[in-house]
């Protein structure tokens, strides 16, 4: 196969993170016999700085025309002012309105080499493996009216949450179809006691239900959503729900696995071309150090292999090859329990981003 991939370093470790994320894709092609072509564009802050915009047209316009996207990360203190008109995250956002991409999986599952890392007690994440489909392209993030005003002296801000049912059902199939290959259980997280918008979310997802017999239906809280996932992680397999609340539901979950830094995402929508991403910020304060956890890059890689470009066996090779570095005891400092020690010294022996990723590399050959 011959596929095309662009990569978006973007901001803070996203440069770090991606490239080893391309040094994997590369041994995927040597290893399984494709050519796969790179192209480096700018988004984010980086390009704020020399252009003013987040996302410049030849960005887009390559990644309209690639087969994939690689991202890293986007954003830091120098564009945090929240009076700026222009900040990194709106490239994002554009980014994934305009390529169509509506549904974001994040898949949370815990190494059992991995477990001490999680601030959970081991006997309750054990054997947890959750995937998050969370809406993209609707909601509080994307609704008009948007907007800040001075009423009678006093500053009034408004975000419009709106959803049509279209919005609601294509996410909600994608994540009835990913179930039948799972466990068979979607739970559909809402807010339906109180906001209209998850009245037409719950309706909707009975009615994709109806479609699917062969997958059960349970409908949650986003609140009581919260509190099981710290309790009862297990009892989860698919997660829908809507753009804010993913949001934050998928950051929460991110600490039953160990470490932000070890999570992919893949963003989707109704073609194969998708952007992938680890679910980390771009975390300025170890930019450029060396010490950054590329898992999550990495396995963002065996999600665009398998969604993206169709190669399941490909992609199941890059997830293997890293459970097996982390099986031997390869460690970034995050992936320490409690991280790094009142020093600031890694608990055990450490690993930079280039050797973890080597360690992945190896693996894999």
């Amino acid at each position: 196969m011959k596929a095309s991939v662009v990569l978006l370093p973007g901001d803070g470790v996203g440069p770090e993170v991606v490239d080893e994320g391309r040094r994997v894709l590369e041994r995927v092609g040597s290893r399984f016999g494709h050519t796969f072509a790179f192209a480096a564009h700018l988004i984010g802050g980086a390009v704020i700085d020399a252009s003013g915009n987040p996302l410049p047209p030849e960005t887009l316009a390559a990644c309209e025309g690639a087969d994939a996207v690689l991202l890293g990360a986007v954003g830091g203190p120098k564009w945090d002012d929240p009076q700026a008109k222009v900040r990194p995250e709106q490239g994002l956002l554009r980014l994934r309105r305009a390529l169509g991409l509506y549904a974001n999986l994040r898949p949370v599952r815990v190494h059992p080499g991995l477990a001490a890392t999680s601030p959970l007690k081991e006997d309750r994440i054990a054997g947890v493996d959750v995937l998050f489909v969370r809406e993209l392209t609707g909601g509080l993030y994307f609704g008009q009216p948007r907007l800040r005003e001075t009423v009678g002296g006093h500053r009034r801000a408004v975000d419009t949450l709106e959803y049509t049912d279209e919005e609601i059902r294509r996410v909600v199939r994608i994540a009835f179809r990913l179930a039948r290959g799972r466990r068979k259980l979607v739970t559909s997280v809402d807010k339906a006691n109180v906001l209209e918008s998850s009245r037409l979310w719950r309706e909707v997802a009975n009615e994709v239900a109806a479609e699917h017999p062969d997958v059960r239906l349970e409908h949650q809280l986003v609140d009581s959503a919260a509190m099981r996932l710290v309790t009862s992680p297990r009892a989860f397999d698919v997660v829908v729900t809507e753009n804010m609340f993913g949001d934050i539901l998928t950051d929460e979950a991110a600490v039953i696995a160990g470490s932000l830094g070890l999570l992919p995402s893949a963003s989707l929508g109704d073609g194969r071309r998708g952007v992938y991403e680890p679910i980390h910020g771009s975390a300025p304060d170890i930019a450029g150090k060396g010490i950054a956890n590329p898992l999550g890059t990495i396995s963002s890689v065996a999600l665009l292999l398998r969604h993206s470009l169709g190669l399941e066996d490909e992609a199941r090779a890059v997830e293997v090859a890293v459970d097996a570095a982390i099986t031997g005891g390869a460690r970034t400092a995050d992936m320490h329990p409690g991280g790094t020690s009142r020093e600031g010294t890694p608990r055990g022996p450490t690993l930079s981003t280039t050797e973890m990723g080597a360690a992945v590399r190896d693996a894999l050959a």
